[in-house]
């Protein structure tokens, strides 16, 4: 039939299918989306939208605490769980609906229901409950969930053993809970009860937490972290779960082998994610994975004729900045547009903790094992009038330059706002910007920028206030 017919079908409205449709239906494609669940995706419904707002009640809570600090009095702070977490899914709701005005208004068709491929003509064919669809290209954009090894326990319950779903709308404050992973998920969920006076663990494999990040970051990270009250096992691993009437028993053992048991509440998994790739029909049609997720080229496409997939699905880094961008590389190409290969490398990874944590590129290290011979500069919060007067003067940003060229290979911070700093340094990188254009830019007084433009100074010997 002509109505089930179109140019392009993305399976999966988050934030890399919802972007990708709407992309495809401005350059002339009849489009259509496919969502068994709720627009927007992990990100805007369970992910990162209404963990910000849980994180903002955080951070103003902790200001509340600390009114004194900037001459003010706030007596007797308490919080309301309940409300917390409302907020966060109105706001999340809000959000979710403006997804469903721009497909609307971009003349996208939605259509309710879950995906199921079978082999085609053009491309796969695309069917949903007693419907076939077909069309002339289909992207996957159908997202990931929470990893998890039942084997050891480490599953949810709804009850004592959450993921991301579960910690987002807690019922009540837990006393205590242990976060198994301290990548950004991991932190920013310790973070968050940290905050609101819960005793927090940390568990992590590696032997820093934030591992992905630069390792002077890390370390400066887990000092703070520590100051907070955080506990930190670092090289650790947990060997199994112990479920008691109240409690769950976590049995944690260290690099020298010595196990022990932490008793807590709470158990949050955050052990990494893995790609929503099964009943979709992808054994079938032969498509090529790799360990659980979708491999395609730079344009999105896989080995399958008229098969994409982007976003978590395909593989790391899973952030939806990634998937929108992806998606938008993937439609251009399939419409004919002249457009680059996907370049994971100027992807900038957040970590919505307190305090922040940004970058891009290479950590120091990576540049070193790559060949480079690097230029590091630094430049401390302490250092900046702004980040003083905010009461917020713990932090660092760090870059770094490759010493022949000048080339911006990397940047990396942690600090009061450094999530929306980050980005003067992504701009950077696309332009291809040296040490040369970076030195010679203005920053406006007194901003947290003018670290940014200190750093570089620094790298080169040329630091002006430190």
């Amino acid at each position: 039939m002509a109505g089930n017919s179109f140019d392009v079908i993305v399976v999966g409205g988050g934030p890399g299918g919802y972007v990708a449709a709407i992309r495809a239906a401005q350059l002339g494609l009849k489009t259509a989306v496919v969502e068994r669940e709720h627009l927007g995706g992990i990100c805007l419904n369970w992910g990162c939208i209404p963990t910000k707002a849980l994180l903002r009640s955080a951070e103003i809570y902790h200001l509340m605490q600390h009114a004194s600090d900037f001459g003010l009095k706030a007596d007797n702070i308490s919080f309301d769980i309940e409300a917390i977490v409302k907020r966060s899914r109105d706001v999340s709701g809000r959000l979710t609906g403006g997804v469903a005005m721009l497909l609307k208004k971009n003349k996208v068709t939605v259509i309710d229901g879950e995906a199921k491929l079978e082999k085609g003509t053009a491309a796969p064919v695309v069917v949903v409950g007693k419907d076939k669809y077909t069309s002339k290209h289909v992207i996957l954009a159908t997202g990931a969930r929470a990893r998890t090894v039942p084997a050891i326990g480490l599953e949810p319950d709804g009850d004592k053993i959450w993921t991301y779903r579960e910690a987002m709308v807690p019922k009540d404050m837990p006393k205590s809970l242990l976060v198994i992973g301290s990548g950004a998920i991991g932190i920013e969920f310790a973070s968050f009860y940290n905050t609101m006076g819960a005793d927090v663990t940390v568990v992590e494999m590696m032997d820093r937490v934030l591992p992905v990040e630069d390792e002077e970051i890390s370390k400066f990270a887990a000092k703070s972290f520590k100051k907070q009250g955080l506990k930190l096992m670092v090289s650790s691993q947990v060997e199994k779960l112990e479920k008691t009437a109240k409690t769950v028993k976590v049995h944690v053992k260290d690099a020298k082998g010595k196990v022990s048991i932490v008793e807590v509440e709470k158990v949050i998994l955050a052990i990494g994610i893995v790609g929503n790739v099964e009943n979709l029909g992808l054994e079938a049609l032969g498509v090529k994975m790799d360990r659980g997720h979708v491999v395609n080229d730079g344009f999105g496409q896989t080995n399958v004729k008229g098969l994409y997939a982007i976003g978590d699905v395909a593989g790391p880094p899973w952030l939806a900045h990634k998937a929108s961008h992806e998606g938008i590389v993937c439609v251009e190409k399939i419409a004919g547009q002249k457009v680059h290969a996907f370049d994971k490398s100027n992807i900038p990874g957040c970590t919505y903790c307190h305090p922040q944590v940004a970058s891009v590129g290479l950590t120091e290290a990576k540049a070193k094992e790559a060949g480079h011979k690097v230029k590091v500069g630094r430049f401390p919060f302490v250092g900046n009038g702004k980040a003083i007067a905010l009461g917020d003067d713990q932090g660092l940003v760090k870059t770094v330059f490759d010493a022949k060229t000048g080339e911006l290979l990397g940047a990396h911070m942690i600090g009061a706002e450094v999530t929306e700093l980050i980005q003067g340094y992504v701009v950077g990188r696309q332009l291809e910007t040296t040490e040369a254009e970076l030195m010679h830019t203005v920053f406006p007084h007194p901003t947290l920028s003018e670290m940014m433009h200190e750093s570089v100074l620094d790298a080169y010997g040329r630091a002006l206030h430190i």
